[in-house]
């Protein structure tokens, strides 16, 4: 276990290849066999891409023939749905976008193959980022295997079972309100939602546009880092992105978390919360004070409010982003209507999910006259008194941790949940979005044979230090939670 601490899946995939060359465009066709086999099984792919992936392979094997390697040479990837990637299918798990080809590349997916990275398919996903389980999309629910009945999370489920099966070694997800480092939590996962800003949006079909971020899904943290470090960076075709020069990641990993002041929210631990998944995290929390970590109880005042203020705020940019989907411009347009109004309508009806139509619906009524001020202004008010909070934290913490999930993943099909219900399920992963901060889960431990993670959160621009804690506790813990016997090992050669 001490060199899978040590070094990532991707180390030692290259470190194979670079020995037996030839075994890249053979492990590809095997890669992708196993990604259709695990697909009927699991749903996790909307689409498997065979073509680019090989032709991504020949070039990679060329490279390692003649002594020559990039950051990502050979290692599987796939990409969320949500992603565009040219001249592949691109639907958001959408019926309304079914079939449709984006013309340019997304920024994030062209720096991964710039990197030589190979994309075995795109992933399911709850309908436009649109849910906390991935069942909200046309293509069926995403299975969890760890427990085939139980969700895979949401709406990044696919990328992260993508991972977690052992098909891919990384996968691009975004992050709306907890849509990577939900499903990592359920998945066993490391996943990571970047400051806003740090990784390029272009290319990203929009939820929410001051909220989301592209990060990635891997099963080690020294993996995840060198992902970050490739994917991160400024991009003048996005106007939200920053110029903040990008760290040495994996260089964080091992850098030990002495002196590192540990914040520990009560409000994370508090109502709503499973206490086993609690002990699990405090549990963790002791091992970063065994390495010199001090730790301290502090509060977030306005913490309570946090979870309504995303709603109101997510559900207002979701209608404004997605009322260009009327039937007209692209994407699907219903042949049964009469006039221009009840095209839209029929399109709309049509193309468009149960979860998706009830958020735009609350999102237009938020906005609306005579309410924008009861609750889109007073969202945006409240969600300043937020990060005043997590700012006055930073004067006297360097990260705040808690669990990521309240729960654990529940049963495909559950109809006792309501809508409400479900979205309390992300009131531990909200902050981050609201504020722009980055936040980490990392494996903490096993409750009733699944998976639980550990969220790490953390100044703007600070996922160094997200790295350094995280790395300690993948070390001080074990190593990464063990897979499901069926898949582990798929990438490790044993």
């Amino acid at each position: 276990m001490s060199s899978e601490r040590s070094h990532g899946f991707i180390d030692r995939l290259k470190t194979r290849y670079r020995v037996e060359p030839a075994r890249v465009v053979s492990d590809t066709e095997a890669g992708l066999l196993f990604a259709r086999e695990s697909n009927t099984h699991l749903n996790h792919y909307i689409q498997i891409t065979d073509s680019s992936a090989r032709e991504a392979a020949q070039a990679c094997q060329k490279r390692f023939e003649c002594g020559e390697s990039l950051p990502l040479d050979g290692v599987p990837i796939s990409v969320k749905d949500q992603i565009l990637t040219k001249g592949i299918p691109t639907s958001c798990g959408s019926r309304y976008l079914e079939g449709f080809i984006p013309p340019y590349q997304s920024t994030v997916v062209q720096r991964c193959l710039d990197a030589g990275a190979l994309i075995y398919g795109k992933t399911n996903q709850d309908e436009f980022g649109m849910g906390s389980s991935s069942e909200n999309s046309f293509a069926g629910p995403v299975r969890n295997p760890w427990a085939l009945d139980k969700i895979a999370g949401g709406s990044s489920g696919g990328a992260a079972v993508s991972v977690s099966s052992g098909g891919v070694v990384c996968a691009l997800g975004t992050d709306t309100g907890g849509s990577i480092r939900q499903p990592a939590a359920f998945n066993g996962l490391v996943g990571m939602k970047p400051t806003y800003g740090r990784v390029s949006r272009y290319g990203v079909i929009a939820y929410g546009s001051s909220l989301e971020q592209v990060g990635p899904l891997t099963q080690t943290v020294s993996d995840n880092a060198l992902v970050l470090e490739v994917i991160a960076g400024f991009d003048p075709l996005d106007g939200t992105s920053s110029k903040e020069k990008v760290n040495r990641y994996t260089e964080a990993v091992t850098a030990g978390v002495k002196g590192l002041r540990v914040g520990i929210p009560e409000v994370f631990f508090g109502e709503g919360v499973d206490a086993r998944i609690g002990d699990q995290v405090r549990e963790c929390v002791s091992l970063l004070a065994a390495q010199g970590a001090e730790v301290h109880e502090i509060e977030l005042p306005h913490a309570r409010y946090a979870l309504p203020t995303y709603y109101i705020l997510a559900s207002a940019e979701a209608a404004s982003n997605l009322s260009r989907f009327d039937g007209i411009g692209f994407g699907r347009r219903s042949p049964n209507s009469k006039d221009l109004e009840e095209l839209i309508a029929a399109s709309r009806t049509e193309g468009l999910g149960i979860e998706v139509q009830r958020r735009i619906l609350l999102g237009n009524h938020v906005l609306s006259s005579g309410y924008s001020e009861q609750y889109y202004d007073k969202a945006l008010r409240v969600r300043r008194l937020i990060t005043q909070d997590f700012e006055r934290a930073w004067e006297s913490v360097d990260i705040l941790v808690g669990p990521t999930t309240p729960t654990l993943p529940w049963s495909i099909g559950n109809d006792s949940l309501s809508p409400l219900e479900v979205y309390q399920m992300d009131m531990l992963t909200v902050f981050c979005n609201l504020t722009g901060v980055p936040g980490l889960s990392v494996p903490c431990g096993v409750v009733d044979g699944l998976p639980v993670g550990m969220q790490i959160i953390g100044k703007p621009f600070d996922e160094a230090t997200l790295y350094a804690a995280a790395g300690v506790v993948e070390e001080k813990s074990g190593g990464r939670v063990s897979f499901p016997e069926i898949y582990d090992g798929r990438w490790t050669g044993e």
